[in-house]
Parts: C-alpha cells; sequence; structure tokens
C-alpha cells in the first residue's frame, strides 16, 4: 500500500462513519503561539477551546506539519533517525462533543487491522495510569489481551497548555520484531528502536482551572493523530520512514542528481537524507506562503534550505540541486496536493535563486570556517565573531555553523555571537495583546454561544443603524449588529458614534473580541449605555469612503505587482487606513523607476476603466474554480467573499470596497523600500490623498522658482545654472587655496631638517595638502609627510618623497595612517592615506618622523 492509498484510505473510512473530510489546512497557523502548524489539532484549537463554533460535530484531515524552529524542532535529528522529518503528515479523527472514548477506541483499531490489514498480535497499547475505562475498551470491546496493554504516567497525559483543556491519551504502537530490539512492549525505555508508535488517541475530558483544579468537560472531545510516515513504515514491512516508497524515489533522484548511491556510506546518506526531507519541507512551506529571509519563519525556510545546499555541496554537487527535487517532490505529491503543482514553476524560481546566491559563498565561507577550526584544540570553541563573520557575509544561519563544528567536535561560543548580532537584529516587535483588555474570552464566547455572531451591515447601512446593547464594560460595547467594520485582513477598524437614551459614546476603534464578537472600543461607555439599551451606531462616512478606495487600489496594486515583477509575488502583510495604503511582498531585489512607473500605470488604467466590482459570497471551491487567490493573514471557511475589481483581479477578501474602479480616483506610489530579506514594501495614496499631495509637491516647486527667480517650468534649469555657478565658484575658491597652499612651500622648505619636511597643516583640504608636499619635493627637499585634520572630519596625510630619497612614500606613512583609524595606497613616490581620528595626528606624525630617523 503506498502513501497516496493510505491517505486515501484514511480520510473514506472516517467519511463513511459521519466525519467531515476538511482539506490540509496551510502550515502557517493562525495562532500566535505558533510559528507553523506542527499537529493534525492546531487548525481546530478554536474549537477545543471554546472559542469558537465547529460547523460539524465531527471531522477527519491529513494535515501538513513542520516541525523545524521553536518549541517543536527535529532539524537537528533529520538524516541521522529512523523516524524524524521536518516535514511529515498527520492523519487525523476529530470529535467535538460528539462521540468519545467508546467509539474512538474501536474506531482505530478497525481502521488498522481491517482496513490497512495489520496483524494484530504486532499491536500494542497504553494508558495513562488513572484510565481504567480506556483499558476496558481496549480489552473487552477491542479484544487486545491484557499483557499487551500497559499503563504509564505523564507519557500518557495531553495538555494544550498550563490552563484549559487536557485528559488522558492512548497510544497504539506496532512491534517491529526482535531483530529491532528487545521486548518488554513500549514502557521498555530500551526497546524504542523496536515498538513504533503509530497513532495517539486524546481524550480532552478535563479543564483545568488557574488554580490548579480539574473540571470535568460538559462535552468531552477526541483528538487523534496518525503519521502517515510511521504507518507506511509498518504497513510497507520497513525499518524507517526513509524506506517508504516516496522517500525511495525522492532519495533515487538525489542520489542521480549527486551522483553518490544511496546505501554507499552512513555519512553519505545522512547528507541524502537532509536533501530528500528538506525538499519536501521546503516545498510546502514556500507553497504556502513563507519567504526566505531573517525573520521568524522565513529564517527558518533559509536554515532548512541552506542546509540541505550545503550537503549537496559536500557530496560534489555544484549546480542547483534543491530546485530539481522540488519537483520530483511535486511529480510524488501533486495529485494529493495540487495547489504545489499550479505553483511549481514559483517554488522553484525562489529556490533556485535561493540556491544560486548560497552557493556564490559558500565555499569562502567554509574555508573561512576551516582554517578557524584548524587553530583550535580539540573540544575547543569555535569564537562568536567567526560565526557572526559566517552569518553576516556568507549566509551562514548560526545553527548551520554550529552543525558543522559539533561535527568536528567543537562548540560556538554563542554568547559571543549573540553580542555581535545584537545591534544587527534588533526588531520592534508588534504588541500582539488583545484589544480586548483584561475581560476574560469566556465573557465574548457566553455572548456568542447566547446571541449568535455580532450582524455587520455596514456594506449598505453606514449611519443611523439601530441596534440593541448586548455587553459593555469599561474596554467598550458589544451589539447585536452593527454598522463597525472590525479590523481584519489589513483593514483597520472604524470610528463614529453610538447614541443611546442617557448620551453619546465616541468609538475609536473597532476589533473583534473573539471571531464573530464585534468590540466597539470606547472610554467610560459603562456610564452611558447599559445592557439591553436601544441605540444608534453610525460610523464616519468620509473616513470609511476613504478606507475603501485604499483597499481596493490595494488588490490593484497586487495584481499589477504580479504582472509586473512576476508571479513569485505573495502579499507577505498589508495595512489600508484612510490616509495611505502600505503592501508588503514577497520579491528578491529593488523595484526599479522603471518597474514602478509601469505599475502605476497598470493601477491607473484599470482605474480609469471604471469596471464595476463585484464582492459577493460563494463557497471556497467556487472561489477556487474562479482564480481567487488568498490574501496573507486572512482566515477563511467554506464560505467566503470574492471580490472581482476590473480585469485583472480576483481575490478572496471581506473587506469593504468601492462600487466602481473609478471611485478609488488616481493611485500614486509614494515610496518603496527593503523591509527584510527579500520582502518589499510598497506605500502609496489613492484619491484625494493624490490630489493633496500633488499640490504640496507644488507649492514646493513654486517655492524654489520664486527662490531661484525662474518660472516654474524652468526650475529644473535655473536648478542647474545655480549648481554651475557653484561649482564654478568651488573651483576658483580651491584654485585660490592651492595657490596660497604652494606659496607656502619655501617656507616649509626651509624649515627641512636632513632633507626632511614633516609638518601639520589643517587649514588645507586632502587635494591641496596633496599639491603643497609636492611642491615642497620641487623644492629641493627629498622627503616631505604632512597632515591635516580634515574640516568635515577625519584625517588626511600625504607622504612625496625624490628619487634620492631612501624612504618609500607609502610605506613611511603606513604605521601612521593605522594609528588614526585608516590607510592608503602604498604608492613608492606619492602617497595620499586617510583616517578616521583626528586626535592621534600628532602622535602619527611623531611615528612619521621616526621613520625618517628624526626628532622632533
Amino acid at each position: 500500500m503506498e502513501a497516496k492509498d493510505v491517505r486515501r484510505k484514511f480520510t473514506e473510512f472516517f467519511t463513511d462513519r459521519g466525519h467531515e473530510a476538511v482539506p490540509s489546512a496551510s502550515i502557517i497557523p493562525h495562532d500566535a503561539t505558533l510559528l507553523f502548524t506542527n499537529s493534525g489539532m492546531v487548525p481546530f484549537k478554536p474549537f477545543f477551546q471554546g472559542t469558537e463554533k465547529p460547523p460539524y460535530s465531527r471531522a477527519t484531515t491529513v494535515q501538513k506539519c513542520v516541525r523545524a524552529g521553536g518549541k517543536h524542532n527535529d532539524l537537528d535529528e533529520v538524516g541521522r533517525t529512523a523516524r524524524h522529518l521536518t516535514f511529515f503528515e498527520m492523519m487525523g479523527n476529530f470529535s467535538f462533543g460528539d462521540y468519545f472514548k467508546e467509539d474512538a477506541i474501536p474506531f482505530a483499531w478497525d481502521l488498522l487491522t481491517d482496513t490497512f490489514g495489520l496483524p494484530a498480535d504486532k499491536l500494542w497499547v497504553t494508558c495513562h495510569l488513572t484510565d481504567d475505562e480506556a483499558e476496558e475498551i481496549w480489552a473487552t470491546k477491542v479484544g487486545v489481551p491484557r499483557e499487551r496493554i500497559q499503563r504509564l504516567d505523564e507519557d500518557n497525559w495531553w495538555r494544550m497548555a498550563d490552563t484549559g483543556p487536557n485528559g488522558p491519551c492512548s497510544e497504539i504502537f506496532y512491534d517491529l520484531g526482535p531483530e529491532y530490539g528487545p521486548d518488554g512492549g513500549p514502557a521498555n525505555l530500551e526497546a524504542d528502536a523496536r515498538f513504533v508508535e503509530i497513532w495517539n488517541l486524546v481524550f480532552m475530558q478535563f479543564d483545568q482551572h488557574a488554580d490548579g483544579t480539574q473540571v470535568p468537560l460538559p462535552k468531552p472531545s477526541i483528538d487523534t493523530g496518525a503519521g502517515l510516515e510511521r504507518v507506511l513504515m509498518v504497513l510497507q514491512g520497513v525499518g524507517s520512514v526513509w524506506e517508504t516508497d516516496e522517500f525511495v524515489k525522492l532519495l533515487g533522484r538525489a542520489s542521480e542528481l549527486t551522483g553518490v548511491a544511496d546505501g554507499a556510506d552512513p555519512k553519505s546518506d545522512v547528507s541524502l537524507r537532509i536533501l530528500a526531507d528538506h525538499a519536501r519541507s521546503t516545498t510546502f512551506m514556500i507553497n504556502d506562503g513563507v519567504f526566505p529571509s531573517n525573520e521568524d519563519r522565513g529564517y527558518v525556510l533559509r536554515r532548512i534550505m541552506r542546509r540541505a545546499i550545503r550537503h549537496a555541496y559536500l557530496l560534489g554537487r555544484n549546480e542547483p540541486t534543491l530546485a530539481e527535487l522540488v519537483h520530483t517532490v511535486v511529480d510524488l505529491m501533486g495529485d494529493d496536493y495540487p495547489e504545489i503543482r499550479d505553483n511549481v514553476d514559483n517554488i522553484a524560481q525562489i529556490v533556485e535563486r535561493e540556491e544560486v546566491r548560497f552557493r556564490e559563498t559558500i565555499a569562502t565561507g567554509l574555508s573561512i570556517l576551516d582554517s578557524e577550526m584548524a587553530s583550535l584544540d580539540a573540544g575547543g570553541t569555535l569564537p562568536g565573531r567567526v560565526a557572526f563573520t559566517l552569518h553576516d557575509t556568507h549566509g551562514f544561519p548560526l545553527e548551520l555553523t554550529q552543525e558543522i563544528v559539533e561535527e568536528r567536535g567543537a562548540t560556538v561560543d554563542v554568547d559571543g555571537f549573540t553580542a555581535a548580532m545584537a545591534e544587527q537584529r534588533e526588531r520592534a516587535r508588534a504588541d500582539q495583546k488583545s484589544k480586548a483588555g483584561e475581560v476574560d474570552v469566556s465573557t465574548f464566547v457566553a455572548l456568542a454561544d447566547e446571541h449568535g455572531p455580532t450582524e455587520f451591515v455596514g456594506r449598505d447601512q453606514l449611519t443611523d443603524v439601530q441596534a440593541t446593547v448586548l455587553w459593555v464594560g469599561d474596554e467598550g460595547i458589544v451589539l447585536d449588529h452593527t454598522p463597525f467594520y472590525a479590523e481584519s485582513g489589513g483593514q483597520i477598524g472604524d470610528i463614529g458614534t453610538i447614541s443611546g437614551p442617557h448620551g453619546v459614546v465616541d468609538i475609536v476603534d473597532t476589533t473583534h473580541a473573539v471571531p464573530g464578537v464585534t468590540l466597539h472600543h470606547a472610554t467610560g461607555a459603562a456610564t452611558a449605555l447599559g445592557v439591553g439599551d436601544h441605540v444608534t451606531a453610525s460610523i464616519d462616512v468620509d473616513r470609511r469612503a476613504a478606507i475603501r478606495r485604499n483597499h481596493t487600489g490595494t488588490h490593484l496594486l497586487h495584481s499589477a505587482l504580479r504582472r509586473v515583477l512576476g508571479d513569485h509575488v505573495q502579499q507577505q502583510g498589508s495595512w489600508v487606513g484612510p490616509d495611505r495604503l502600505r503592501f508588503d511582498f514577497s520579491h528578491f531585489e529593488q523595484v526599479t523607476p522603471e518597474q514602478t512607473r509601469e505599475i502605476e500605470d497598470m493601477v491607473n488604467a484599470d482605474v480609469l476603466g471604471n469596471s464595476t466590482t463585484s464582492h459577493i459570497e460563494m463557497s471556497m471551491d467556487d472561489a477556487k474554480a474562479k482564480g481567487a487567490i488568498a490574501f496573507f493573514g486572512d482566515k477563511y471557511g467554506d464560505q467566503v467573499r470574492v471580490l472581482e475589481a476590473g480585469p485583472n483581479s480576483i481575490e478572496l477578501c471581506g473587506g469593504t470596497h468601492v462600487q466602481a474602479l473609478g471611485d478609488i480616483g488616481p493611485l500614486k506610489i509614494v515610496s518603496e523600500s527593503s523591509i527584510g530579506s527579500n520582502i518589499r514594501r510598497v506605500e502609496a495614496v489613492t484619491g484625494t490623498a493624490t490630489i493633496d499631495m500633488l499640490r504640496d509637491e507644488q507649492a514646493i516647486v513654486a517655492q524654489a522658482a520664486d527662490a531661484l527667480g525662474v518660472p516654474t517650468d524652468d526650475v529644473l534649469e535655473g536648478l542647474n545654472r545655480r549648481l554651475d555657478d557653484l561649482a564654478n565658484a568651488r573651483k576658483e575658491l580651491d584654485a585660490m587655496r592651492r595657490a596660497a597652499a604652494v606659496g607656502r612651500a619655501d617656507e616649509l622648505a626651509a624649515d627641512a631638517t636632513d632633507g626632511v619636511v614633516v609638518a601639520r597643516i589643517d587649514d588645507l583640504d586632502r587635494d591641496s595638502l596633496r599639491d603643497l608636499a609636492v611642491a615642497i619635493r620641487d623644492k629641493g627637499v627629498a622627503s616631505v609627510a604632512l597632515g591635516a585634520a580634515l574640516e568635515g572630519g577625519g584625517v588626511a596625510l600625504v607622504a612625496a618623497v625624490a628619487e634620492e630619497s631612501p624612504l618609500h612614500a607609502g610605506d613611511w606613512i603606513a604605521d601612521a595612517a593605522k594609528l588614526v583609524g585608516g590607510g592608503g595606497k602604498k604608492a613608492p613616490d606619492l602617497s595620499v592615506a586617510g583616517g578616521r581620528d583626528p586626535e592621534q595626528l600628532e602622535a602619527a606624525l611623531d611615528l612619521i618622523r621616526a621613520g625618517a630617523g628624526i626628532t622632533q
């Protein structure tokens, strides 16, 4: 049975038993506590926590997962063990208050023994010490011999966090046989290689409070996870995940590319396995919107990619390798994950660009590392400054340097690295505290349970909306329906007023307290409004209109960026306010002025076309069929809103938008910049803001014209004339200074000691100082050295020597140049050097005198 068969049969087994087949969620979770989706239950976490109502009572998934970075990190083990992977697939079935142990346990057993055909006598089970109920079901309802049911402690208790849902779990293990280790079942810690965990059944039946008390949940739930790769191991009768069907083909392709056979050598086997695993994680991470960078998820991806590239290099491969393996991953898994097939060209382009970039520096970096390692004693420590140089100049992630160093029996001074990195790695972290204040989130969950979600009517009704107050506190107000848009998808929340029988409250922001419940932020709301009050809600209409223009403009901008720069452009964030819009996107170089103009022209052509927008709700499947793409950061359900904005833009978006593109008005890009490795940011204005900006610029031009005494149309010509005049005046002044300097040559030559002049002249620039030194030499002085503290800061040193001088000009002032914090070219007859530290100039001149054998 191959991987594709296992995915299909697992899903069919549970859909036949009333489960909703839920497609795999993104690797990027909607959970601020996680870098990546690392288990099958992550997408369902809000259902288990009670912050969202599930649309189904039971579900089944085959979920894409990554464990690399953060608390859950298997990266360093990959390739060295039989089972660790950075990317894996977690099959699972879930019950949200529907069935419990008495059904979940037989489901698992029937699937493994009947559908998959695993021999029952090879399966072992563990239960928690306190879970007599689970053991009874395994023994009496399923028929597992009690000698193959073992009771464990903490290993069989699952917690989501320090507080919240938790409960015992029951794990199913497969016995690979005596050739893999001693007997004794999974409880025997020495038998880990023999007994492979293939499925974990979690029984969520308690709610732990902050004081440590455990309260039974009113509706216990089920969360199970069966690792696809481990299940394949036992189904295909092999001893490691690397011998399963998809990995055998991936490793075969890696062997073809590198010319190194799998199984030829333990070290090369590790490298081939790393290539195979990292090709899978790279493919799926990039497809889901992660882009190699130096921050957060992007940093983890870059570390994975560069680790793979280094191992390809170790195998003697000098051409791009990872990009080739991406195509193999797509060939193997594209039927079950069609999105990677649709996106394969973009994924491969990003991978190849990163690979080429790193290969340009890897040889130099490894050479530096080899040199530094050669000077270390056995078990020594690589200085942090070296690790920093490898990171900053040659692109070696710290962890890659650590891995290489540890392979050679040494360590890295991480504290020294951290100190060297501190200044560069400082980044402002967005405040992630909930805008809902200190109110217990359960308050809002209870509101949603009692009254349903807040009805948003603000697409059609903006003012004088009649509503009822459902909750009021110091933090704000919850209504039964509202015209206020709650901040999401990059669009900021509305402001306005809520008027009640006892006064008017100014709303300063609008957010989601929990999904589905809109919180209107106001100060002192509790003194003016009460629960049950009938109120009138009105938003700031002009502000909303400006936000709509910018939001639809963002969609047009995204489309134009992709058409001009390429399909690799993916949104990495956005901010839409009334005065401007900001759009962050993946791209590997600065957008040129010519590209910027082309992008603006495309957007404004769509605006002038004045197409009517379509913003309608449909199923996710219908949206995909229409070719809609998702905006970064939004969370989508089965029903989504699709915005069609002109002939070139169709995207999923729940925000508010103009009715026709002409309403946007002119769009103007005001800035383009880098905000991280491979991440660019553009800011733009639309509508009246564009007109205001043009007026401001016209006013500046008019003021400049007045100052130059020319008409506005001739400002550039007038400015160039003034600049020419200024340049000519400077030339004349420089000529006068040089003439004056040369005029001092007689005076200084007369003070020569044994044919040597060393002097400090502070009122000259670098060129005048050089001319003076040459003039003194031409007066018959064999060796001349002059120093100056420059007006703009820094130091200049000049040496000029005649043919009969025993001195070499460059060598004579070299040490002095170092003393003032600089250097220069070492010409034999005329040498100019510079430095940063004028306080050391006198000491530097003394050093020059000593070099000529004279004292002051």
